[in-house]
């Protein structure tokens, strides 16, 4: 582990040296990127310094304690004593900083919102869902647009799918795929029955060209008209835009925009990240271990958490959580619950890793 760190502590030395050198200021892009990869490798470089600082210190105590003074004898073994507690502390967090990261994690994402199984009560609670997150955004201070929704006359919503731009945003959405279920009683249950209903959300991180190349040739690309609320101009001009990706069937739609380029535009978005998380799973598939992780597969079919507003209490099912501040949840705070599946997360990765080890050595 020291040996890894170490080798990033030269690389952090060699950037050092680079952004040093005047002709690197002549180049603002390659300033830019030199800066940006040095800021990653900080702490890796940090934590080596520190591990071998103590390191240090802990061959003098060491030799101190070999001495005739009694007094420095005892000294050295508090030194000691107290190196070997901060070194423990400082591998356990190396560990956790070598652990591999998602490539995705720094990336923008597609949201989507669909109502499940409950009809109309169902589609309220996705309405319910796209505010919590809508919330969760602002108090992350990412910016959330709205790139399609088709809602129910009733104030629900079908489905809807949303671009949230912010740094970690995937990172920090990515354990909310899969299906949400929701026990309450309906404003419209005289009879004060619960119902349970249920909706399915899916976290895409947003793809670029360089990541998925698209063959013209395989989109079959359909406009019409807008249908739902926004006024007469929807319905007049075939604004709203369909692409179905031939090879894969994916099939996507944006209306939300009046220009029917936007839509086209926003539909590709859509598109490009539906097929990227198609090739992540085939991915994982091939290299995943039979074995699940804590926090679940991410399979949007997979009943992640319940929301139970009788009880005030939510529940996610794949860590074992449950919190009793339902009304602070649906209003945005969702860290608590992030920072836990993160953690869970953390914790399978270490075990894999340890396993790892075990098995090599």
């Amino acid at each position: 582990m020291l040996d890894k760190l170490k080798q990033i502590e030269l690389r952090y030395i060699e950037l050092e040296a680079q952004l040093s050198d005047g002709e690197v200021y002549s180049d603002p892009s390659k300033m830019a990127k030199l800066l940006k990869e040095q800021k990653e490798l900080f702490p890796y470089a940090q934590a080596a310094r520190d591990i071998e600082r103590l390191i240090e210190r802990e061959k003098e105590a060491l030799s101190l304690i070999d001495g005739r003074d009694p007094e420095m004898r005892e000294l050295a073994r508090e030194e000691l004593f107290d190196v070997r507690e901060q070194l423990e502390t400082l591998y356990a967090e190396a560990q956790i900083l070598l652990l591999p990261k998602d490539p995705n994690d720094d990336k923008n994402v597609i949201l989507e919102i669909r109502g499940g199984a409950g009809g109309e009560e169902a589609a309220l609670f996705a309405g319910t869902l796209l505010r919590m997150y809508t919330m969760y955004a602002e108090r992350k201070r990412w910016k959330l647009e709205i790139l399609n929704i088709n809602e129910t006359e009733l104030g629900g919503i079908k489905e809807a799918s949303a671009m949230i731009e912010g740094h970690g945003a995937y990172a920090r959405l990515k354990y909310e795929s899969g299906v949400h279920r929701v026990q309450r009683v309906p404003d419209t249950e005289a009879s004060g029955r619960i119902h349970t209903s249920t909706v399915t959300v899916a976290v895409l991180p947003e793809a670029e060209e360089v990541d998925i190349e698209i063959n013209p040739a395989d989109l079959k690309v359909d406009t019409f008209r807008a249908g739902g609320a926004g006024g007469q101009h929807v319905n007049k001009t075939e604004s709203a835009i369909r692409i179905t990706h031939m090879p894969s069937g994916v099939v996507v739609e944006c209306q939300d925009e009046r220009s029917q380029h936007k839509n086209r535009d926003r539909a590709m978005k859509i598109l490009r990240s539906k097929l990227l998380e198609a090739k992540i799973i085939e991915q994982e598939q091939a290299l995943a271990k039979e074995r699940k992780s804590q926090v679940g597969t991410g399979d949007r079919n997979e009943r992640i958490r319940t929301y139970n507003f009788p009880q005030g209490r939510m529940s996610d099912h794949r860590i074992n959580l449950t919190l009793y501040k339902l009304g602070a949840i649906v209003d945005g705070d969702l860290d608590e619950t992030v920072d836990s599946l993160a953690s869970a997360a953390q914790a399978e990765l270490l075990s894999v890793n340890n396993e790892q080890l075990t098995t090599n050595s």
